[in-house]
């Protein structure tokens, strides 16, 4: 129960910040590996043929 009473909750306004961080922070990772998908996929395509 000590352990608990030192654990911060997070205010609403830090909660959405927080959710929007990681919102936009998966948007661009998933931009980055659709990216490198693409890429990878012509390489691909190139070397082998259609």
């Amino acid at each position: 129960m000590a352990e608990l009473r030192k654990v911060h909750r997070p205010t609403q306004r830090e909660l959405i910040v927080y959710t929007i961080v990681v919102f936009v922070f998966v948007l661009i990772i998933m931009g980055f590996v659709v990216g490198v998908d693409q890429i990878f996929t012509r390489v691909v395509e190139f070397t082998f043929g259609d």
